[in-house]
């Protein structure tokens, strides 16, 4: 190795022992690609923190929404095969798929299940994926999507949504006539040599060198939502259900980079150029914040088919990233300059992943900046000073546990349409909010000031939400509206789009 080589390999541990550091993450696996080769792996941490079982290259995580640009690539596949066109509609392919509006459901096509332009709110119906494990099977998904109700006009705009992913799932499934499963395994991790990538039912031991999910709990890195023996198939498979290791990943970013070396089926491609060019293509627009702004030049901001869209310092850059409890991915290509990286982290690592991914992108994009770890995580802290962000935090020691006598009028069973039974009931001296088909869901009922909100027993449910009871009129049923505590709090708690009616009292 020359001495530029040594430079650039001890620049790049550098940033990544100072992000390790400074966010205290319990494990990270990052592999960087040059002139469509892989010239720099590195792992550290730990499986489970203080188990010494280390992470490596072959190290299994969660990649979350990273799981899309899969989902659109089979899809691909499929339209190369001509067993779908892009442009089809939903209904041909799932003739029970349903939205509200009867012309959108006449109106939505493949290609609109990925570019989250439905017209439904960031998020609608995610409570039915997460918090996991849950009881939601994908036929409730695909059949609830008819209760949620849009908040803007079909194709209008972008609002990202994971629920039209499920459905994008079982439209390649019933199209290539196996399992959304089965198929990514025989289109894509088998002949692109994926090996390690899995997804549906598999047995975590058997597999083995399996990631898991972290917090930060009293200064400490703790597991969080740890896997059972037996990993079962999820409903949100398609939208962000597949694990894979760093290895594997940097398979799938060199084949992207270097299509027509990477990955060749009887010396072709793995997926024609015209495909190529329809999944990165800018199909709807998206904001272009003050920050990328600021901190790239960026000019433009869009969607493709599973892979969002921009320019950095004039150079394109299409990249995804993926957020799960306890696990962040990102995977970033810069196809002008044949570059690109992926990074995996086992811990609730939003800024650190920020960080991380901007400094390895100027490491391409604007060498002779010499961004660091530490002045990105300043400029964050800056962004952060707004009056708003004590809010969520300052209701701590004037909630009180509601009493079942407060309550009576409005103890009892609820139905929401789509998420289906909760229960409002005493519990003891308390008053216990249950979840039929999302068990993680299940707290105590708070009082704060004059108003109720859910405790959740679970330390990873991190989202708290207002309860709004109400009767429309005499003689009508009782109802319960939610929003979230914290209105910056991440959008899969669409609780403002659960509409609860009281069905029964409570046993």
């Amino acid at each position: 190795m020359g001495s530029a080589a040594v430079r650039a390999q001890t620049a790049l541990d550098t940033l990544v022992d100072d992000a390790v550091d400074r966010y205290q993450l319990p494990g990270i696996a990052v592999g960087v690609i040059e002139d469509g080769e892989v010239v720099y792996k590195r792992t550290a941490g730990e499986l489970i923190a203080g188990s010494g079982k280390k992470i490596d290259a072959d190290t299994l995580f969660k990649i979350a929404s990273n799981s899309k640009a899969m989902t659109t690539a089979v899809l691909a596949r499929l339209v190369d095969a001509g067993k779908l066109k892009w442009d089809d509609p939903v209904v041909k392919h799932l003739p029970q798929f349903q939205m509200h509006d009867p012309w959108v459901t006449h109106e939505m096509q493949v290609r609109d299940l990925l570019i989250h332009n439905s017209g439904m709110g960031a998020g609608a119906g995610d409570l039915m994926l997460w918090p996991e494990p849950n009881l939601f099977t994908r036929a409730d998904v695909i059949h609830g999507l008819r209760y949620l109700k849009p908040l803007h006009s079909f194709r209008s705009r972008y609002a990202y949504d994971n629920t039209l992913y499920i459905v994008a799932g079982e439209v390649a499934a019933a199209a290539a006539g196996v399992s959304y499963e089965a198929l990514v395994r025989r289109e894509l991790f088998t002949p692109l040599e994926m090996s390690r990538c899995q997804i549906g039912e598999w047995r975590r031991d058997d597999i083995g060198n399996v990631a898991q999910p972290h917090m930060r709990s009293d200064g400490r890195s703790i597991v969080i939502r740890a896997d059972d023996e037996v990993i079962p198939v999820i409903p949100m498979a398609a939208a962000g259900g597949i694990r894979c290791s760093l290895d594997d990943m940097l398979t799938w970013a060199k084949m992207w980079l270097a299509p027509d070396r990477e990955g060749l089926q009887n010396g072709k491609p793995w997926l024609s150029a015209t495909q190529r060019e329809a999944l990165w293509t800018a199909h709807m627009p998206m904001p272009l914040s003050k920050r990328m702004r600021a901190w790239d030049d960026s000019h433009f901001s869009a969607y493709g088919y599973g892979w969002r869209l921009t320019d950095v310092d004039g150079t394109t850059k299409v990249s995804h990233t993926g957020t799960l409890a306890g696990m962040y991915s990102a995977v970033t290509l810069l196809p002008d300059r044949n570059a690109g990286f992926v990074i995996l982290i086992n811990a609730d690592a939003d800024e650190a992943r920020t960080v991380l991914n901007q400094v390895l992108v100027k490491h391409f994009t604007a060498p002779e900046q010499k961004r660091s770890v530490a002045f990105y995580a300043d400029a964050l802290a800056a962004e952060r000073q707004n009056p708003h962000d004590d809010a969520p935090t300052s209701l701590g020691s004037s909630r009180q546990p509601v009493i079942p006598a407060e309550m009576v009028d409005w103890l009892g069973i609820y139905n929401d349409p789509w998420f289906g039974e909760v229960s409002i009931c005493k519990m003891q001296d308390n008053v216990r909010f249950t979840s039929a088909k999302s068990p993680m869901l299940t707290g105590d009922v708070m009082r704060a000031g004059k108003r109720m909100l859910v405790d959740w027993q679970d330390v990873s449910v991190d989202a708290e939400p207002w309860l709004t009871f109400a009767v429309a009129s005499k003689g009508a049923p009782r109802t319960l509206k939610m929003a979230k505590v914290d209105p910056e709090a991440d959008f899969s708690y669409d609780y403002e789009d659960l509409s609860f009616v009281h069905v029964r009292d409570c046993p």
